[in-house]
């Protein structure tokens, strides 16, 4: 059998491409634009993947070759393919890119058959928050923080950079808040055990049970929902969230960008939440917080500053989140609990005044930090660069 004629010019146009190279070679703008759509294509197969595996796991046993899991696969399949050809062919990528594209990839390859060996040893091991589950967010880290790069020193001016650029942002915040969804969904069921109702399967209610020694209770239930301290959910989001929306403001180097990526993460979750439900699987509380999160990175940069940025940005994002969390958790979870005919808070996780300090004192480090980076390794916008470079 023939391959169709598509098949055959791909193949016409790509093979000329396949010689070995370093990385920084100079790239055609034809191929790179064709390189970096597949990092966008499968950024979004392993985003649509690990947004419906949290929602699986709160439902049905664990199974390896679960449909979100050979989802995520396919992404990582494609995402192997990447790194091969950049590795190879040093095209579209410098070598810092590079590098960080490849040991984020080994990384999360290593993690696999680990997590894989941590179930079989350990049993359910739900938690987001596992060595091993950690293994593979800090994987994914890298591997995108390396195609930011690449697609920033390598987009040429102009709409197009921006707007993918702001993309590769929303997969980077997307990625290092998924361990945050376990006390998002687990809060909900937790309200839906406290009104006499559960979204898990019975058969994953006592596997759990199992393992615990104890009965299927409300302190099971705790412990198989919300097996984290409290003051973790705000202080990570805060902290760890945050940061990714300042890069994000730094490098796109437009005001709205951090609350623009926020908002498409928070969009994201929130169109895939009907689906999610209307299908019988769990509801989650959705980060609503994180967009005023954004807005407040973004009016920070007003101020021109670094140092003073950084310390007042800090204290005004630990603030807002605080303050938004607490107005999420009151509301949402007053409409949650008249819709289902529920009472309680169900809107967002349990939160923790006291942490507010070490968030914002951590935050303001971080922060700090980036700052640092970006002055030092000349992380802006092309057009900001040229400006202060002409401004006397």
């Amino acid at each position: 059998m023939k391959p169709p004629a598509t098949v055959k010019r791909a193949a016409a146009w790509a093979l000329p491409y396949w010689t070995r190279g370093q990385a920084g070679r100079e790239t055609p703008q034809d191929l790179f634009r064709v390189l970096y759509l597949g990092w966008l294509v499968a950024l979004t197969l392993k985003l649509l993947g690990s947004a419906w595996d949290v929602s699986w796991h709160f439902k049905w046993l664990r199974d390896d070759l679960a449909p979100p899991h050979l989802l995520n696969s396919a992404g990582t399949a494609l995402v192997v393919a990447l790194t091969v050809i950049h590795g190879y062919t040093g095209y579209g990528v410098d070598k810092i890119a590079l590098r960080l594209i490849q040991w984020g990839t080994g990384v999360f390859l290593v993690a696999v058959p680990l997590d894989l060996i941590n179930h079989r040893v350990n049993g359910l091991d739900i938690t987001s928050w596992s060595p091993s589950h950690m293994m593979l967010y800090l994987g994914t880290f890298f591997m995108i923080a390396g195609v930011v790069r690449g697609w920033f020193t390598g987009a040429p001016p102009g709409r197009e950079r921006t707007v993918v650029l702001g993309a590769l942002f929303a997969f980077f915040l997307e990625n290092v808040h998924f361990p945050e969804q376990h006390q998002e969904y687990g809060v909900l069921s937790i309200g839906a055990w406290d009104n006499h109702a559960t979204y898990a399967e019975p058969i994953l209610l006592q596997f759990a049970a199992d393992q615990m020694g104890r009965p299927v209770d409300r302190v099971m239930m705790v412990g198989f929902a919300l097996p984290v301290p409290d003051f973790l959910y705000p202080v990570y989001a805060v902290v760890v969230g945050a940061s990714v929306l300042v890069a994000a403001r730094l490098m796109i180097g437009r005001f709205g960008a951090a609350t623009l990526v926020a908002g498409a993460y928070v969009g994201f979750r929130t169109l895939i939440w009907p689906l999610l439900t209307f299908t019988g699987f769990p509801p989650s509380a959705v980060p609503f917080f994180l967009v005023a999160c954004g807005l407040m990175v973004d009016v920070a940069f007003l101020v021109r500053m670094p140092a003073a940025r950084a310390v007042l940005g800090a204290a005004g994002v630990t603030a807002i989140a605080y303050g938004a969390l607490t107005a999420q958790s009151a509301l949402l979870g007053h409409l949650y609990g008249a819709v289902k005919g529920q009472t309680g808070l169900l809107g967002a996780p349990p939160l923790v005044p006291a942490s507010a300090l070490w968030a914002g004192l951590g935050l303001m480090a971080v922060w700090l930090a980036v700052e640092w980076l970006a002055a030092r390794r000349g992380l802006q916008p092309i057009e900001a660069r040229v400006i202060a470079t002409a401004t006397p």
